[in-house]
């Protein structure tokens, strides 16, 4: 069975013991959290969500938090001697999917 979650405004397919990384959650490491926004269902019978299927959630376990890699912005403008670097790394968690109930 696997079910397709939105969750930081991304969509995301999941399974039954998937690791996933998401946009930052404010939750602890090793808390439970629950997604409730989920659009599609598959498997034996598949359900499809009018946008979220109703009465289906994903039970996930806080893995970790952490910072992606880091990227470089560079900014130029030709002929005025502008340039500036900026550097940004992203917030994520990381959630291992416990169960889907749907």
């Amino acid at each position: 069975m696997y079910a397709i979650i939105e969750t930081g405004g991304k969509q995301v397919r999941v399974e039954e013991g998937s690791i996933i990384y998401v946009e930052k959650i404010d939750a602890e490491v090793g808390s439970e959290i629950t997604i409730d926004k989920v659009l599609f269902v598959g498997g034996e019978s598949t359900k499809v969500g009018a946008p979220y299927v109703k009465g289906a959630s994903v039970a996930c376990k806080v893995e970790k938090q952490g910072k992606g890699k880091k990227i470089r912005v560079f900014k130029y403008k030709a002929k005025a001697n502008e340039r500036k670097t900026i550097g940004h790394r992203q917030p994520y968690t990381c959630l291992v999917v416990k169960s889907i109930n749907a």
